[in-house]
């Protein structure tokens, strides 16, 4: 294959699909609520039911909200499974796909957090096929497009903001999977 023949749009989708389906979702297997809200360390942020978090801000529009806090604490506090995997699901997926792919609007105040491991799954699967199929539409074309003024580096092209959420879900869904270790051996 030449490198005038590579599909890049493929490859980029390829990344994280292979990751997704050979060393995360399998992980994911079983994760039961225990595990989901569980904090190996006092003051985590987390995903809590409305009006019992301590956070500077409580974001969300349901029965529970994730902490937050304007600006970051310094160091960032530890962060529960039910606190990175609303993260992904809101900041990394769904507002990006509302973005980019006309999905409904989706923000940290508007979402409606899971109060238990199997809505948080769902909602993050959901969130995943909304991005992927956005993903699967673009042309090497849009790929090398800016952004726009959606995101924080608006003259950034396309390729390089997919590149970035492969990276973030790499990233915090491996997290994830760590936590879950510990939680198994504690």
């Amino acid at each position: 294959m030449h490198a005038k023949d590579f599909d890049w749009p493929q490859a980029l989708r390829e990344q994280w699909e292979w990751h997704w389906t050979n060393l995360i979702r399998p992980r994911l297997e079983g994760l039961t609520d225990d595990e989901y809200f569980w904090s190996p360390v006092p003051h985590a942020w987390s995903v809590r039911p409305r009006g019992t978090s301590n956070a500077q801000i409580q974001a969300g529009a349901g029965n529970f909200t994730i902490d937050y806090g304007f600006p970051a604490p310094d160091p960032a506090p530890f962060t529960t499974i039910a606190w990175r995997l609303g993260h992904v699901i809101v900041g990394v997926l769904a507002a990006r796909s509302a973005a980019h792919f006309g999905a409904p609007e989706a923000s940290y105040e508007s979402w409606e957090y899971a109060g238990d491991a199997a809505t948080a799954l769902g909602q993050l699967e959901t969130q995943l096929d909304v991005w992927l199929t956005g993903l699967h539409r673009l042309t090497e074309a849009q790929l090398r497009q800016p952004v726009g003024d959606k995101e924080p580096y608006p003259t950034a092209p396309m390729a390089e903001l997919v590149l970035h959420i492969n990276r973030e879900l790499i990233h915090h869904l491996s997290e994830v999977c760590l936590i879950r270790d510990l939680y198994a051996h504690s």
